[in-house]
C-alpha cells in the first residue's frame, strides 16, 4: 500500500493505492476530511476491429451508506444514476477525455464511487483527482495528470474545497480542473461577479491544482509502470497525398464561402462522396481512413481561414454576433413563453408557475431538500435535421439544462417575495451552436412574460478558440462547426452587472490565462449586445401574472390552530379543498398559502380557513347551529368545531318551559358570546339580542336556582357542561 498526503484548505488530502480493487488496471482512494472516493479504471486489451474513435465511459455513484442512509423506494438499493451523479460524472469526464492520445481507441471505463461522506464536502472533485491518479499508475496511455478543485469566496476570501455551508453563504461556486501548466475545464455559478474576479478565482484554483498534480506524480513514482504502446494509423502508400490533392482546394473554398448549415453540410458531403468514389478502386479497403483524412483537411481549412484571413464560415468577424430575434407570448395558454432565435439556433421556452406541492424533492447523500426553481432542456434530433431514438434524457441535456438553471436561479425572487414553484422548459427547435446559452436568453424572456419578478435580465454567449502555435483567434458566438473543429467551447452567462454561470471545455492540453482573460472580456462585450436586443422586446417582468396562472394568497394562523385546520386525519382541510377547488399548503410556522386560478375559489377557501381558525371573541355575535338539546339548554356550534352552551334562561326574554319550545336540533340562531369561563367554556345568549334582553349579562352572572324535572325544585340535577376540544 502506498499513500501520499498534502494539506489543503486546513484539511488533509490523501491518495492511496495498493489496498483496494487490485485487479483493476489502476485504483486510487482519495480522501478529504471524512469524504472518501474510490476510482477504478480498466481498458480493453485491443480496440474493436475497424473502430476509429475512443469509447470512454465515466460513471460516478454515491453509495447511500456513505452517509448512513438506506435508499428509498421498494427495492431498497441504489438504482439508475441521479441527476447529481450524472453531473458529477461529467465533471470528471470532461477534463480527462482530452488527455488520452489521439490514436488510442481501446474501450476504457472509469468507475468513481463515494464510500464515505462527511456531509460537508462533495465527492466529485475528489473523484476527478482519484481517476487521474488511477490512470497515471495504470498501463493505460494517459497524458495527465489533471487535478480538480472547487473554489468558493466568502467575505472576499477565496476558499479551496469549501464546505456546503460556506458555498451557500458565499458569492461563488466554481469547479476548476487543470494540468500543471494550464486550465482545461471550468464549471460554476456566481452572484454577478466581475470577470476580473473570475480570473482571480481560476488563478487561485490553479495553484492548488499544481500541488495536487505533484502529489499524483509522487504516488506514480513509487510504482514501476509501463504504458501500453499506441499504434499510429498506418496509411497505404500515397493515400494522404491523394486525398489532399482531391479535397484540399475544394474544402478551402468551402471554408471561405458563406453558406447556411444545410448548404454547407450538403456541399461538404459531396466532397466526401466524390473523393471516396475517386479513390475506391485504388484503395478498396480504406474508406474509413479516407473519411478521417478528409475530416482532418476540413478542420485545417476552417482553422487556417480564421487564423490567416480572420474570416469565419458564415462571413462574420471574430467578435461579431449572429442576427437575433426575440418574441414573447407565442403560446396563449402557457403562463409565459418566448422564442429566441440566434442565427440557426432557436429555443422555444415556456415558464410555468406552480405551488408548494410542485416542488421537486431532492434525495441523496445530503439530507432531503426541495427545489422550487427547475429548468429542463430538451434537444430533439429534428433540431439538427437527424432521425434519432427517443428515450430517457441524455447526459448532455441534463448538463446543458443545469448550466442554464445555474445562470438564472440566483436572480429568481425568494420564496418570501414570490411564493411560487417555477419550471422553465426549453425545447431546442434548431441548433447550430450555443443552444444552452439561447436557453438562458429565452428563459429570461419567458420569466418576464409570465410576470415573474426576475431581478435582472440574464443572457449567455459561447466563445470559441482556434490556436496553432503562436497564432490565436478567440471567436464570439460560435457555430456548431467552430465548436466541433475548434479548440474551446467557453459558455458565459450573466447580467449587465457580472457573471452568473460559466462552463468551459477544451480539446487541447490547456490554455493560458491571457487567452482566458481575452475570452471573458469578449464574452462580456457580446453579452451586453444581446441584452440590448432582448430589452427591446421585453425589458422587465409584466406587471400582471397570466390569467391562467394560479393566484397565491398568504395568511397567518396561530400555530396552535394548525391541528384544528387540518382536522382528524386531514378531514377539515380535504373538505375545504373539495368545496372550494383551491390548493392549500400549511407551513409549520402557521403560514397558509391558498392557490387558485379563479378568485372566487380562493375567497371561498380563505373564508373557510378563517372560520376554522377563528378564535371566539367575547361580545361578538355568531350565527350558530343547534347541535344538541339538553334539559338545561342547548349546545350550539358558533364556528367549525367550536361549541358553547345557551342556557335555557338565555333562550328568550320570556321564561322558557322546555328548550324544544324555542329551538330544535339543526336550527340556525343568532347568539352573542357573553363570556369564556376559566375552563375555556363558551357561554352564549340568544336573549341578549332580543328586545328587552339588555340585562342578559346581569342575569347570567346571578346565581341560578336549581331547576327540577317538574319545575318546582324536585329531583334537582347539576347541569352537564362539557369543555370543547
Amino acid at each position: 500500500m502506498i499513500q501520499k498526503q498534502i494539506e489543503m484548505g486546513g484539511k488533509i488530502f490523501t491518495l492511496e493505492t495498493g489496498r483496494l480493487a487490485k485487479q483493476a488496471h489502476g485504483a486510487v482512494m482519495a480522501r478529504y476530511a471524512d469524504t472518501m472516493v474510490l476510482a477504478a479504471v480498466v481498458s480493453a486489451a485491443e480496440p474493436k476491429e475497424g473502430q476509429d474513435f475512443f469509447p470512454l465511459q465515466v460513471e460516478f455513484r454515491e453509495k447511500t451508506a456513505a452517509a448512513g442512509k438506506i435508499p428509498g423506494g421498494f427495492f431498497k438499493r441504489e438504482g439508475r444514476p441521479t441527476e447529481k451523479e450524472i453531473l458529477s460524472a461529467r465533471l470528471i469526464d470532461r477534463p480527462i477525455r482530452p488527455m488520452f492520445p489521439k490514436h488510442y481507441f481501446n474501450e476504457t471505463q472509469i468507475m468513481v464511487t463515494v464510500y464515505s461522506s462527511d456531509q460537508q464536502h462533495d465527492g466529485d472533485v475528489l473523484g476527478a483527482c482519484a481517476a487521474s491518479a488511477a490512470l497515471l499508475i495504470s498501463d493505460i496511455p494517459f497524458d495527465g495528470p489533471i487535478a480538480e478543485v472547487r473554489v468558493g469566496r466568502l467575505d472576499g476570501q477565496f476558499l479551496v474545497n469549501p464546505t456546503f455551508e460556506q458555498l451557500e453563504a458565499g458569492d461563488m461556486d466554481i469547479t476548476v480542473a487543470g494540468t500543471e501548466d494550464s486550465i482545461v475545464m471550468v464549471e460554476g455559478e456566481s452572484l454577478e461577479v466581475p470577470e476580473s474576479d473570475i480570473l482571480s478565482a481560476l488563478e487561485f484554483a490553479h495553484e492548488h491544482i499544481k500541488a495536487l498534480c505533484k502529489v499524483q506524480r509522487e504516488l506514480a513514482a513509487e510504482l514501476t509502470v509501463t504504458k501500453r504502446p499506441v499504434k499510429e494509423t498506418e496509411y497505404p502508400e500515397g493515400l494522404p497525398d491523394a486525398v489532399r490533392s482531391l479535397a484540399w482546394d475544394r474544402l478551402k473554398e468551402l471554408a471561405r464561402t458563406v453558406l447556411s448549415k444545410d448548404e454547407r453540410s450538403a456541399a461538404t458531403s459531396k466532397v466526401y462522396e466524390e473523393v471516396q468514389s475517386a479513390l475506391a478502386e485504388r484503395y478498396p479497403d480504406s474508406a474509413g481512413m479516407i473519411e478521417n483524412l478528409i475530416h482532418d483537411l476540413e478542420k485545417s481549412a476552417m482553422r487556417s481561414t480564421i487564423l490567416d484571413e480572420g474570416k469565419r464560415l458564415d462571413g462574420r468577424g471574430l467578435r461579431d454576433i449572429r442576427p437575433i430575434t426575440c418574441e414573447v407570448g407565442l403560446l396563449p395558454r402557457t403562463h409565459g413563453s418566448a422564442l429566441f432565435t440566434r442565427g440557426e439556433t432557436q429555443s422555444l421556452t415556456t415558464a410555468t408557475l406552480g405551488t408548494k406541492t410542485d416542488e421537486q424533492i431532492l434525495d441523496g447523500l445530503l439530507p432531503e431538500t426541495t427545489k422550487r426553481f427547475m429548468l429542463h432542456y430538451n434537444f430533439p434530433p429534428f433540431s439538427v435535421g437527424e432521425v434519432g431514438r427517443l428515450g430517457s434524457t441524455s447526459r448532455r441535456e441534463i448538463g446543458h439544462g443545469n448550466l442554464a438553471e445555474r445562470a438564472l436561479k440566483n436572480l429568481v425572487p425568494t420564496e418570501e417575495e414570490f411564493p411560487y414553484t417555477i419550471r422553465i422548459v426549453s425545447d431546442i427547435l434548431e441548433s447550430n451552436g450555443s443552444s444552452s446559452m439561447a436557453t438562458v436568453c429565452a428563459g429570461t424572456l419567458a420569466l418576464f412574460d409570465a410576470g415573474v419578478p426576475l431581478k435582472k435580465a440574464v443572457a449567455g454567449i459561447a466563445m470559441g478558440l482556434v490556436k496553432e502555435g503562436d497564432k490565436v483567434a478567440v471567436l464570439s458566438d460560435i457555430l456548431g462547426n467552430e465548436d466541433h473543429l475548434g479548440d474551446m467551447d467557453f459558455k458565459v452567462a450573466g447580467t449587465a452587472g457580472g457573471v452568473t454561470a460559466m462552463q468551459m471545455d477544451i480539446k487541447i492540453k490547456g490554455i493560458s490565462f491571457e487567452i482566458m482573460r481575452t475570452a471573458l472580456e469578449q464574452a462580456r462585450e457580446g453579452r451586453m449586445k444581446i441584452l440590448e436586443i432582448m430589452n427591446k422586446t421585453l425589458s422587465a417582468p409584466r406587471p400582471e401574472l397570466s390569467r391562467y396562472a394560479p393566484r397565491l394568497q398568504t395568511l397567518k394562523i396561530p400555530v396552535d390552530m394548525i391541528g384544528a385546520l387540518i382536522g382528524p386525519g386531514g378531514k377539515n382541510i380535504r373538505q375545504i379543498v373539495k368545496d372550494s377547488g383551491a390548493e392549500i399548503n400549511i407551513e409549520d410556522d402557521g403560514t397558509v398559502v391558498v392557490a387558485a386560478v379563479e378568485r372566487e375559489s380562493a375567497d371561498k377557501a380563505i373564508a373557510a380557513i378563517m372560520k376554522l381558525t377563528e378564535v371566539p371573541e367575547v361580545g361578538k355575535v355568531y350565527t350558530a347551529t343547534v347541535k344538541k338539546i339538553m334539559e338545561f339548554g342547548c349546545f350550539v356550534e358558533i364556528l367549525p368545531g367550536k361549541e358553547g352552551l345557551v342556557h335555557i334562561s338565555q333562550l328568550d326574554v320570556q321564561r322558557v318551559g322546555k328548550v324544544e319550545d324555542v329551538v330544535k336540533v339543526g336550527d340556525k340562531i343568532d347568539v352573542k358570546l357573553m363570556k369564556i369561563d376559566e375552563e375555556g367554556r363558551l357561554n352564549l345568549s340568544r336573549k341578549a339580542l332580543l328586545p328587552g334582553g339588555e340585562n342578559a349579562m346581569e342575569e347570567m352572572n346571578r346565581p341560578r336556582r336549581p331547576r327540577s324535572h317538574d319545575g318546582h325544585g324536585k329531583d334537582q340535577k347539576k347541569p352537564h357542561h362539557p369543555r370543547h376540544h
